[in-house]
């Protein structure tokens, strides 16, 4: 039953990595001829404009499918079925009320919220104030299928999301709209309208979760009617339990996502102080966008574990069983690290001809940028892990306040080095470094002396390093090689990059098998992995371990 789980855990952890995968390369390959139908200048407000979107975004909605699943599989781990469905509906009311005082908040407030520096932004701001409201929605939704272990809905609503076509449609209509417009005007309406990509895919998303919770309904009816054990919670106990779960939550959430906005407002204002024209901060944030962009893509991948083990964990806890609890802990951290170390070393050795071939119009900022920042994505891929745990546990003010600590070293490291340097938009990713940094080392203590726990170094991390770093020198030596060959032709690039990434991909999961030895249960956890097996059955098999 054990391994039964075990594969369960990973499983619904790998639905939501492969819907979290194909959301954000949808999303990578539509911004790159959005940038282009744009121009730089008119993406870097846009690009703003859906930074401060996401903060607020944080508070309506972001974290209510990790705080329903919670609630929710607290109760179905014995059976209250009728509880659970309080639960969901308390959380709809929760998520209507919050969410549409979020998007008055959107609208009344984007002068206060987007400095005059990235001006151009505000209007793109407002326009997204609907998407918050039904973000919110469609979280309880996403939360309410979690807590019953079905990632599926969840993993296909992400991909209906990225809806790409209106954003390019829209952002091409106003830029020939306003043509002959103010400079300023054609980038305000221009990123205005690429934003409308993002309410739409909220919008589809939200009618297809609607579509399978209708199916289920009469499966789940069933349950709660049949349910004997239920205490019949009053909706004021629900709401007050929803309020004191999601709020530490939602204010973990911000204060673990705000550093983002907070360095491009620093940024901003800072660099107008210095005399830099509105345009040459645009281009430059245009840059960090680039880099957020794909950098965006395994950050991802990174989260998603920690948000499918939620309810086992949780559950586990709920029943006194820290044993099995921590069981789901060391397998969420190994698949979190079979994806972001690797992830992490081929941006690295590739940074440069991957930012060149999806943003065309990088002048290699963004490639620069990205070789500093990809060690983020271990680090919060580590963090997030333990802020799950934490949260799954009760002890959701611990990584609040965790994150409070790595917010001011983080605002005081951009703060100090934007006046004292003139490392300029790399002083964004240095801050991130460092409250990435703060955070690991504040959430892992945090873990030890509340559950005892220790993070699997050996089994997890170094195994996925150990063939990571020789994958990254064949992919880079490959590209690097053909590329002398192909690049005076047209799509040099491309051709140089197809096989550095596919030979560096074999290269890494071959030796994973040889260092990891990874068991047959935890290959055939995760999706495909049955066949991975079978195709991989010439390595000899001693102690149901490939060698």
């Amino acid at each position: 039953m054990g391994k039964k789980n075990d594969n369960t855990l990973v499983k619904n952890a790998s639905f939501l990595m492969i819907a979290a995968l194909i959301s954000k390369i949808i999303g990578l390959i539509y911004k790159s001829p959005l940038s282009s139908t744009m121009g730089k200048e008119s993406f870097g407000c846009f690009q703003f404009a859906q930074n401060v979107y996401f903060i607020l975004l944080m508070i309506a909605s972001f974290s209510i499918p990790q705080a329903v699943s919670k609630i929710m599989a607290e109760r179905l781990a014995f059976k209250r079925y009728r509880d659970a469905q309080r639960i969901f509906k308390g959380a709809l009311l929760y998520a209507v009320i919050v969410g549409g005082a979020v998007a008055v908040i959107c609208i009344v407030g984007a002068p206060i919220l987007v400095p005059d520096g990235m001006a151009n932004a505000r209007l793109a701001l407002q326009f997204l104030a609907p998407t918050i409201f039904v973000s919110g929605i469609l979280g309880v939704f996403r939360g309410y299928f979690q807590a019953y272990r079905n990632m599926l809905p969840t993993s296909i609503s992400q991909i209906l999301e990225q809806i790409a076509v209106v954003a390019l449609v829209m952002a091409n209509f106003m830029v020939h709209h306003f043509a002959d417009a103010q400079p300023d005007v054609l980038r305000s309406w221009s990123a205005a309208g690429a934003t409308l990509g993002t309410g739409a895919g909220v919008l589809t998303a939200l009618i297809f979760m609607l579509f399978v919770y209708q199916v289920n309904r009469k499966t789940i009816q069933r349950k709660i009617a049949r349910d004997k054990v239920s205490v019949d919670e009053s909706y004021k106990d629900v709401m007050k339990i929803i309020v004191m779960i999601v709020a530490p939550i939602i204010l973990s959430a911000f204060l673990y996502n705000v550093n983002g906005y907070i360095n491009s407002m620093i940024y901003t204002s800072v660099s107008e102080l210095k005399g830099l024209k509105g345009s040459i901060v645009e281009g430059f944030y245009a840059e960090c966008g680039f880099f957020l962009t794909i950098i965006n893509i395994p950050l991802t991948l990174s989260s998603t574990a920690p948000t499918s083990m939620m309810p086992e964990v949780s559950g586990a806890y709920a029943r006194g069983d820290l044993k099995t609890a921590k069981e789901k802990i060391d397998k969420a951290t190994w698949l979190s690290m079979f994806i972001s170390i690797p992830c992490s070393v081929g941006l690295f050795a590739l940074a440069g001809p991957i930012t060149a071939l999806l943003f065309p119009s990088t002048d290699g900022t963004a490639g620069f940028l990205m070789m500093l920042g990809v060690i983020t994505v271990i680090m919060n891929g580590m963090s997030n892990i333990s802020n799950g745990v934490l949260q799954g546990i009760g002890k959701a003010n611990i990584p609040m306040i965790n994150a409070a600590i790595a917010l001011v070293v983080d605002v005081v490291v951009v703060t100090v080095l934007m006046f004292v340097t003139d490392f300029g938009i790399y002083n964004v990713v240095l801050a991130m470094i460092a409250y990435a940094l703060v955070m690991c080392i504040l959430n892992d203590r945090a873990l030890k002396r509340e559950l005892h726990y220790k993070n699997p170094w050996k089994t997890a991390y170094m195994p996925a390093v150990f063939a990571a770093v020789p994958m990254g020198i064949v992919a880079f030596a490959v590209y690097q090689g053909i590329y002398l060959l192909t690049k005076s032709l047209p799509g040099g690039n491309l051709l140089a990059l197809m096989p550095a990434i596919v030979l560096g991909a074999g290269v890494y999961f071959l030796l994973y098998l040889y260092f990891a030895k990874p068991k047959e249960e935890e290959l055939a956890g995760l999706p495909g992995g049955r066949k991975l097996i079978q195709k991989t059955s010439y390595y000899v098999r001693k102690k149901n371990c490939y060698i």
